[in-house]
């Protein structure tokens, strides 16, 4: 579904703000209004996703966060690949230094 409600305001706001010429004003300010709605002023987060890191959605609980965290860390540390080939190894440590990071990403970003 799309955000329309952007649009609305920014029709009503410039024909209000530009009352010399109305038109022109609904004109701007329903562009302005499509530009919002469509997340163009969005400020964009710096780096990956760290929910996808995770295979999480951005909806999931705490609870849910730490044990797809520590399902994941398990699997691909870098200790439990003690004897494999060291290409192998260098993915898991690559892999491990990808889901700390996602972690410690999501457990500031919810205690803001």
């Amino acid at each position: 579904m799309t955000r329309w409600y952007g649009k609305l305001l920014g029709l009503i706001a410039g024909a209000l703000l530009l009352r010399f010429n109305p038109l022109l004003g609904a004109l701007i300010g329903l562009l302005i209004g499509h530009a919002f709605d469509a997340d163009w002023f969005r400020l964009r987060r710096a780096g990956p996703n760290p929910y996808a890191a995770l295979g999480l959605d951005e909806r999931a609980s705490d609870d849910e966060v730490d044990r797809a965290y520590r399902r994941l860390i398990a699997q691909y540390h870098p200790d439990r690949l003690e004897g494999a080939a060291p290409e192998l190894r260098q993915q898991a440590e690559a892999r491990a230094r990808e889901l700390n990071a996602a972690y410690d990403r999501i457990k500031f970003l919810r205690k803001r």
